[in-house]
């Protein structure tokens, strides 16, 4: 990697830049731009999407403006070992695509079994007693991964994209000071 190119990359990585591809070329955006942007999907699917998102945002407030599908959307498009999501280090096997679609489409599946529409068509109420319900592993009828995991999972992406980034640090009153980080000599 040359000198110019690393130095984007970090300069990327230090305000939570992924590459996406816009017009056929590959740009450092953040889920939030790219979400901003509209950029299309390339693994998850509308429907996906849009229950990531509801799902993203009763676990963290802000998880859907973030941009939680795209960020789980390019992370999927990663190979395994370098994905940014929390699953890589579970007991949940690539690809994780699998892992996701069993997901989301157990929530939908659940969620009109309960209500007769789809969790993002619940209100507020509904939505936060269904992911309680989940976090309990108590949701009857459930065909899909492990509530436990599913519940955790989502969690963790949607807690990553609000609060792990320069903003999200600022949000929480947490000093983001890259310039500290010790350089390391063995």
């Amino acid at each position: 990697m040359d000198d110019i190119a690393r130095r984007a990359f970090i300069k990327g990585a230090s305000i939570g830049a992924l590459a996406f591809t816009v017009g056929g070329v590959e740009v450092l955006l953040t889920p939030r731009e790219a979400r901003a942007q509209g950029l299309a999907f390339k693994v998850l699917t509308a429907d996906e999407a849009q229950t990531l998102e509801a799902v993203g945002d009763t676990l963290a407030i802000g998880a859907r403006q973030a941009g939680i599908a795209h960020f789980v959307d390019q992370q999927l498009t990663q190979p395994p070992p370098l994905a940014l999501l929390s699953v890589r280090v579970s007991e949940i096997r690539p690809p994780y695509v699998n892992f996701y679609r069993g997901a989301l489409g157990a929530i939908e599946t659940t969620a009109k079994a309960m209500h007769g529409r789809k969790f993002g068509e619940c209100d507020e109420a509904e939505q936060i007693r269904f992911v309680e319900a989940l976090s309990r592993r108590e949701l009857e009828g459930w065909n899909g991964p492990p509530q436990a995991q599913v519940y955790g999972s989502l969690r963790n992406d949607a807690v990553d994209v609000v609060y792990g980034t320069v903003e999200g640090f600022e949000r929480v009153g947490v000093p983001y000071l890259p310039h500290i980080v010790p350089e390391r000599r063995w």
